[in-house]
């Protein structure tokens, strides 16, 4: 399909997959952003506020499952548009709920249509991109999340007024945004070729599924994306009421530093890419290799998580959180190419097999940090577990991958 496009097209594509994933994090990150206005308005607790991500997450989890394999059987240039709408359209009407009980059924039908981006995305990263440029590629798709995250909070300070339930606008206005997408999707990507690739990975060799979810390897990415997945969730979920809650930060600076901190994070995720491009061109690394060294260069950026507890108010805090940031999104990926790695036929099951297994098992995590944070009045402590998660990544990197990939 490439070859029949200028050889500029396929970055051009990513830079649309770039928009997708910005638009995912806006509509999943305004309830973040509101976190303390709704809690307020409906009168929730923190453990309330922590099952509105776990709905969401375990919903994710369902989508994951069921868009991965739609990903391998349907067209792509159809089953994306149709998920980025059904996200943007729950988005929506979230802004327009009227309790908790409305709210929850949103989010957890949000979090069902939002897991279809990350199969239809790596399909089409998979089909564009060589081997060498995928970590760039998938480095520039997951830049969208910080590029969403930084833009959300400055739409919602445009957006919000002294009323409590201003919160809502921001809802509707980034749904909009979701449907614009669709549109410049079917116009960019019309006689594309793009669905010809899976066909394409039928002539190959390749391994049954079930022997690649029986491999070490898969089991290696699956205790690696455990841990990249804490991280980042924990820390975009808690920030706002950690700053306001647990620092004294004003919403509004609070807000700005949100943007600051995602800014971080497009740092990051967008030198993993270039750090892994450096490795393979100039010092002569293997793709996977330098997949690896750039994913525990970033665990080490997380683990400054330990200086939380003693950093109070003030520049230090929030220019460790801002360490953190890089370092969580560097992580993403360096883990998207692992899933490329373990099989050409079956991208959008592992991708969405994958999605399934770290939703479902993390999810509860976000309870269990709420009543912590009740129990103990501090958010502190789960922030620091959070930092040293991806550590678990490594070390089953270092043990359970195997050099071969499954259909060598």
């Amino acid at each position: 399909m490439a070859s029949t496009r200028s050889s500029s097209w396929k970055w051009w594509i990513t830079g649309l997959l770039l928009l997708a994933t910005t638009i995912n994090y806006m509509d999943r990150v305004t309830l973040a952003n509101a976190s303390v206005r709704v809690t307020k308005e409906f009168g929730l607790t923190e453990q309330n506020y922590g099952s509105l991500e776990l709905w969401f997450g375990w919903a994710f989890a369902a989508g994951s499952l069921v868009f991965g394999f739609l990903a391998d059987r349907l067209r792509i240039y159809w089953l994306y548009p149709c998920v980025l709408a059904g996200w943007s359209v729950m988005g929506m009407i979230s802004g327009w709920t009227k309790d908790y009980e409305q709210l929850l059924v949103c989010r957890t039908l949000l979090g069902f249509f939002e897991a279809g981006h990350w199969p239809c995305a790596l399909k089409t990263t998979f089909a564009v991109l060589n081997e060498k440029d995928r970590t760039m590629g998938n480095s520039v798709l997951q830049s969208g999340a910080s590029v969403g995250a930084i833009i959300t909070p400055q739409v919602m300070k445009m957006l919000m007024t002294e009323e409590l339930g201003s919160w809502r606008s921001a809802f509707v206005v980034v749904g909009v945004f979701g449907l614009a997408w669709v549109a410049v999707w079917l116009i960019m990507m019309r006689g594309s070729g793009l669905d010809d690739a899976p066909r394409q990975a039928q002539d190959t060799l390749k391994a049954p599924l079930c022997d690649i979810l029986l491999s070490r390897s898969f089991w290696a990415l699956a205790l690696l994306i455990t841990g990249t997945q804490t991280v980042w969730h924990i820390y975009r979920v808690w920030m706002m009421k950690f700053l306001q809650t647990g620092r004294g930060y004003t919403e509004a600076a609070a807000l700005d530093f949100q943007s600051a901190y995602y800014i971080s994070t497009d740092v990051g995720c967008f030198m993993a890419g270039v750090v892994s491009l450096w490795l393979v061109r100039k010092k002569s690394f293997s793709a996977h290799d330098s997949r690896r060294w750039v994913y525990a260069g970033a665990c080490l950026l997380t683990s400054l998580s330990v200086l939380i507890p003693a950093l109070e108010k003030g520049q230090a805090l929030l220019g460790v959180l801002l360490i953190i940031g890089a370092g969580a999104l560097a992580l993403f990926p360096c883990y998207y190419s692992f899933v490329q790695e373990l099989s050409a036929h079956h991208v959008g099951r592992l991708t969405g097999l994958l999605s399934m297994w770290v939703w479902a098992v993390t999810s509860p995590l976000h309870k269990l940090f709420g009543w912590i944070a009740d129990t103990t009045h501090s958010y502190d402590q789960g922030l620091v577990i959070a930092g040293l998660a991806p550590w678990i990544g490594v070390i089953a990197m270092k043990w359970l991958w195997v050099r071969k990939a499954p259909e060598s």
